[in-house]
């Protein structure tokens, strides 16, 4: 069983690395009984110091297990997500970032004439292929209650309560007005506004 940790690396930072740290340790200290905990500033000290990194944004792959198998670092590209297409699926289970994302795929893979899809479990809405969902309903900010994976961005936007949760129904979308995908990689400021009717 393998984990992933995606970390994004912009300007010569790794962004929210305390949360990282935390959700990583974690899961290591449930799915593998891991007693000590690594420290992931230490572990990328040597990437981030490095003077060979051209493009603007990059993507820290983190595999890890026990202990950290693989490091890479990749030029990173924003995705255009312009429409989504609702998918329902009750046997979902995505409580860790796993490397294996052959369910989520599985899924993904039905979206379409869409760019992404919205995974709806038990009746409500969690999130998309790889991002967490916020809704915006003219006042402020909405995201579900029970996403598949508590993302990084997610938990940053509700510890300095940006966003608040809420239990989402795909029969509750009529009273947003936009919504946005947010992950490591896409902030809630770079994270582009998609309109409720392109939601399928």
């Amino acid at each position: 069983m393998k984990l992933l940790e995606t970390i994004k690396f912009e300007n010569g930072h790794f962004a929210n690395l305390d949360l990282h740290s935390e959700r990583m340790n974690n899961a290591r200290k449930q799915l593998f009984e891991a007693e000590g905990k690594i420290d992931l500033s230490s572990a990328l000290s040597h990437l981030g110091s490095s003077a060979a990194f051209s493009n603007p944004v990059y993507k820290c792959r983190i595999l890890y297990g026990l202990q950290i198998e693989k490091l890479e670092m990749l030029p990173y590209t924003f995705p255009t997500i312009e429409s989504l297409r609702i998918i329902s699926c009750d046997q979902v289970e995505y409580g860790f970032k796993y490397a294996d994302r052959h369910e989520l795929d599985k899924l993904f893979a039905r979206r379409k004439n869409c760019d992404d899809i919205l995974i709806v479990k038990d009746n409500l809405i969690t999130d998309s292929s790889f991002c967490n969902v916020l809704f915006y309903n003219g006042k402020k900010w909405l995201t579900p209650e029970k996403p598949l994976l508590k993302g990084v961005q997610r938990q940053y936007l509700l510890d300095n309560e940006l966003v608040e949760t809420a239990n989402i129904s795909v029969y509750d979308l009529h009273n947003f007005e936009k919504l946005r995908l947010v992950n490591a990689m896409i902030s809630f400021e770079a994270a582009a506004d998609i309109a409720v009717d392109s939601v399928f």
